[in-house]
């Protein structure tokens, strides 16, 4: 998908991986580590990460914080800490939301031009995927849209074929 001149893309690998030049953690109010992409993520950066990460003072759902990115090929590391699901009436797309928000206005306060988002919450925390992905795709493209020039590409990286699918089914244009 084009917005602007920014491209949106699916991609199929490990977040730690991409040597883009931030990734997203979906990380946990902490920041201190867990399970899933924030523990990857954390083993894969080394221990300076956590190191940093100590002197943040947490992040609250919606919000984001940066870091440097130490052993991964990212730059960056840009932390959000998503809703944890219950039944979808308590705010959770909201928060999803502001987790893609605030990460891409953090992003730009730091001249990142490439980003790497993980389908947040849909781990441990229990967001259904399809609902994940449409707000994961439309709240960037939205604000990708509002900052015109700001960034060049925007991948959505998935760890699964099934999960590239739960993207691309309802944004064709997204696939590579």
């Amino acid at each position: 998908m084009l917005v602007g001149s920014t491209r949106l893309l699916v991609h199929l690998g490990s977040i730690t991986q991409l040597g883009v030049d931030a990734i997203v953690n979906a990380a946990n109010s902490s920041l201190l580590g867990g399970g899933g992409v924030d523990g990857a993520i954390h083993r894969a950066a080394g221990p300076g990460l956590l190191a940093e990460c100590r002197t943040l003072g947490g992040c609250r759902p919606g919000e984001a914080k940066i870091t440097a990115g130490y052993d991964l090929p990212a730059r960056h590391v840009i932390h959000t800490v998503g809703p944890v699901w219950q039944d979808g009436e308590r705010g959770e797309e909201a928060v999803l939301r502001d987790c893609y928000r605030s990460s891409l206005a953090v992003a730009a306060e730091n001249a990142v031009r490439t980003i790497a988002f993980p389908a947040i919450s849909t781990g441990i925390f229990g967001y259904p995927r399809e609902d994940a992905a449409r707000v994961a795709v439309t709240s960037v493209r939205d604000a990708v849209a509002a900052a015109p020039g700001a960034f060049h590409e925007v991948l959505f990286v998935c760890f699964s074929d099934e999960m590239v699918q739960t993207f691309i089914t309802p944004f064709p244009e997204l696939s590579a």
